[in-house]
């Protein structure tokens, strides 16, 4: 069967490659085509185009790339006519997908979502028309099967959460492997640096990050690299530092890591579930975070504390992330620090609660008796 997949993000990409994988055991004649990244290629996707040229962040960065988008749009749209699939998958990427969905709908074209938008946290107008245009909705955080039941009368399987997969496997083939085996030029202990994998937000996160160095000589700082992006644009805020870039190496640093300062988003929840102690960063252009603030209806931004229904780790948005915020955060999660094992004893909670191994499995199960049908 012939299916098209369209991921928007890092995360996407990640969890789409799995999903081939997946179907591809199911279904020995499974045919790619998809919007993605490199993993996703990997896996044996034929890559249209990469989320890199796909990333526009918050709302006036959209609103200036507004031809841009509306031309990968109708790109789109054509490209999946020309390919005729069986069935369109949609990974999270809502202000694409979902116009993506409505043409697709009327195209007579199977929809299944795998990885709900966050409409329970803003944009909840968007439910109706999504119980109308999709087919099947697969979700992978335990509370959103019980939001669309509850709030919306809309059965969703619940998967469980494809990180859990990917870091079980990391964290076996990582157990032999020491801070030598990622390159480091010294032997002290790691603090990882997760600025994100979009250039808007790594330039107004990381210099904030980089600013908590010079209080923690007894460490070494490094940063996870996205790998959509070259090490020239790490040195415009690394020169005169003490700190490496670290390149496709994310879940080694992880692996290797005492603690570790990390943009908000899934790379939160990758970083728990490695038991890695964080502080959780996120500052942006002050007109988005403005409008975001009025719209957006949660207790917190990352994932792990609204998993964990508390805060777990500290969160430091926006006017919050300092210099001096992020050293008085950062001592406390240390080995020594006064939330150490507080912040341990909860990450295992917090696994237990995103429900067992097999999601990207289940997944493709269900995409296949959908198509079946």
């Amino acid at each position: 069967m012939k299916y098209y997949i369209i991921a928007g993000e890092a995360s996407g990409d990640l969890h789409g490659s799995n999903l081939i994988k997946a179907l591809k055991k199911q279904d020995a004649s499974a045919d790619f085509r998809c919007w993605g990244g490199d993993l996703m290629e990997a896996a044996g996707g034929e890559l249209v185009k990469h989320y890199r040229d796909l990333a526009f962040m918050g709302f006036v960065t959209v609103l200036f790339n507004l031809r841009t988008i509306l031309g990968n749009i109708r790109f789109c749209k054509q490209d999946i006519l020309d390919y005729h699939p069986d069935v369109l998958i949609l990974i999270d990427y809502p202000g694409f997908n979902l116009r993506i969905a409505d043409f697709a709908h009327k195209a007579n074209i199977p929809i299944v979502y795998y990885i709900s938008p966050q409409v329970w946290a803003w944009h909840s107008s968007r439910v109706p028309k999504m119980m109308e245009l999709i087919d099947r909705m697969m979700v992978i955080l335990p509370f959103e099967k019980n939001y669309f039941a509850e709030k919306w009368d809309w059965e969703v399987d619940f998967v469980g959460h494809p990180l859990l997969d990917v870091v079980a496997q990391k964290q076996v083939a990582f157990d032999d492997l020491r801070p030598t085996d990622l390159g480091l030029t010294s032997n002290k202990p790691i603090i990882a640096l997760l600025p994100g994998s979009r250039q808007q937000e790594i330039s107004t996160i990381l210099p904030e990050m980089l600013s908590a160095i010079d209080h923690f000589p007894d460490y070494q700082f490094v940063i996870a690299g996205a790998p959509s992006l070259n090490q020239s644009f790490y040195e415009t805020f690394t020169w005169g530092k003490e700190v490496q870039v670290i390149n496709n190496q994310t879940y080694l640093l992880l692996h290797l890591a005492e603690a570790a300062l990390v943009t908000s988003g899934t790379a939160t929840l990758e970083t728990a579930l490695f038991g890695v102690p964080q502080v959780v960063c996120y500052k942006g252009n002050w007109i988005s975070y403005w409008i975001a603030r009025r719209l957006v209806d949660v207790p917190f931004i990352s994932l792990v504390n609204l998993v964990s229904e508390k805060e777990v780790v500290k969160e430091l948005i926006q006017g919050d992330l300092t210099t001096k915020n992020l050293r008085l955060e950062l001592q406390k999660i240390l080995p020594d620090g006064s939330r150490y094992l507080t912040i341990k004893k909860d990450y295992e909670q917090l696994y237990e609660k995103l429900g067992g191994e097999g999601a990207s499995k289940e997944a493709a199960r269900l995409i296949l008796d959908l198509v079946g049908e």
